[in-house]
């Protein structure tokens, strides 16, 4: 989705965006498109500083966490399907 669709979706202001961007706590895709998770991205960002309260240092390691997390949940699927084609 392009960056007006990004920001109708997800709630984000344009100065925001570009703070979170600068961050990197969201990353386009190379052709600088916006996917469904990074609307989901953006909206757990805003609820974390809004709803929780948690700062921008908490957000950078909150944020860290889900990505291993997400890392770890494609390694296993991987050896779950491996596995499963050996046995």
């Amino acid at each position: 989705m392009t960056r007006q669709e990004f920001l109708a979706r997800s709630g984000v202001v344009t100065e925001t965006l570009e703070v979170w961007l600068e961050q990197r706590w969201l990353i386009p895709d190379e052709t600088a498109n916006f996917s469904d998770r990074e609307v989901a991205r953006a909206r757990l960002i805003l609820d974390l500083k809004g709803d929780l309260g948690v700062n921008d240092e908490g957000i950078d390691v909150i944020l860290h966490l889900l990505d291993q997390l997400h890392g770890v949940r494609r390694i296993l699927a991987q050896l779950r399907d491996d596995v499963g084609r050996d046995a």
